[in-house]
């Protein structure tokens, strides 16, 4: 197949490489080397599966810009009514050219093989008081029903009710298909601009609270030394059953080297608290190693798109406005009650193109 020249040139600097290594990967698969070798076999076999759609979307591209040569060709006929139907048939083309050019910058950029795991998301209470611990649990119940919408599902692990039906935390695994390739980008300080329900001149108050997004880590990520771990368990102060505030069922575990502490009451037993805080424990360190292996590439990057850094002020929640704004990538939208409806996919899906669209750029 040739590669069409029109559009991006870096676009299609990289669909080209990616049909020749298509072709390349389809004739080693049919070599019987290769077919003796399983493991190779199944690593040509999943890079064959996605550059195939590489493929189709390329061909598709090709096929509309060769139509699009021969309308704008009619456009200019002596016959007027040949000429209005080729004019109405570039337009459509030229939007399905650029749709096509859209569909393929994904799909030229590897996928993060952490996007497809289960995702622990913390939310917690910032600057603010009450407002903040309201304005968290309102992000509690837009991540939950946009994680329903899709037909993810979710595992508590901690919960800390605030006053007035706030929440001062809550963390939480997400289970489901690309959970944390999609919910990753949410990672960062959240701020609320509105006039609070206590407060009695109507000033508008801001308030914020923080969002971390992990990817749940394997023990094949990182190896935790026992002699790196304090333990301490105590009385449990929430609730969690008959069990709670009668026996040392909450456990608090200090990872020495790095200074991480992470303490879990939630659970009826000790053993379950000590692996729920374990599995948070080896999700923050992943993160944390991720983070430093990454600050180059995001010290580079304009936007600071999908960096992790949670000081960093990443959307705004404007009230009077109905207005909601994401300052990584300047997009506003003015429907706040739909956002915090669980209605994110505007928001998700612009950031995920801006990410593709950094790394086409830097790489």
């Amino acid at each position: 197949m040739s590669t069409p020249s029109a559009g991006l040139p870096m676009l299609r600097e990289r669909l080209a490489e990616a049909v020749a290594r298509a072709d390349e990967v389809e004739l080693a698969l049919g070599d019987p080397d290769v077919a003796r070798d399983a493991k190779r076999l199944a690593e040509l076999g999943r890079e064959h599966h996605r550059l195939s759609a590489v493929v189709d979307v390329g061909r598709r591209l090709e096929r509309a810009e060769r139509e699009l040569a021969e309308a704008r060709e009619l456009a200019d006929v002596d016959d007027a009514e040949l000429a209005a139907e080729a004019r109405a048939e570039t337009t459509r083309l030229e939007a399905e050219i650029a749709a096509l050019e859209q569909a393929l910058k994904p799909l030229l950029i590897p996928r993060d093989p952490l996007d497809d795991r289960p995702a622990i998301v913390e939310i917690r209470a910032g600057t603010g008081g009450d407002e903040a611990a309201l304005f968290a649990a309102d992000l509690v119940r837009m991540y939950t029903r946009f994680i329903e919408r899709r037909g993810w599902r979710i595992e508590p692990i901690a919960w800390s009710d605030g006053t007035l039906g706030g929440v001062k935390e809550s963390v939480f695994k997400v289970l489901g298909d690309g959970a944390y390739g999609m919910l990753k980008w949410e990672s960062g300080v959240h701020r609320v601009q509105r006039v609070p329900a206590t407060e009695a001149q109507g000033r508008i108050h801001t308030s914020a609270a923080t969002v971390a997004v992990l990817p749940e880590a394997e023990e094949i990520d990182l190896k935790i030394d026992p002699n790196d771990l304090r333990i301490d368990v105590f009385r449990s102060s929430g609730p969690g059953g008959q069990s709670v505030n009668t026996t040392d069922s909450a456990v608090r575990i200090t990872h020495l080297p790095s200074g991480i502490v992470v303490s879990q009451q939630d659970q009826k037993s000790q053993l379950q608290n000590k692996l729920k805080a374990m599995e948070v424990l080896r999700a923050r360190l992943l993160d944390r190693m991720l983070a430093e292996r990454d600050a180059e590439r995001a010290r580079m990057r304009k936007t600071q798109v999908g960096t992790g850094d949670r000081s960093a002020k990443i959307r705004t929640y404007n009230f009077p406005q109905s207005r909601v704004t994401d300052h990584r990538i300047g997009l506003t939208l003015h429907d706040i009650a739909r956002v915090l409806d669980g209605d994110l996919a505007p928001l998700v899906d612009a950031l995920a193109l801006a990410d593709v669209e950094e790394r086409l750029a830097n790489e």
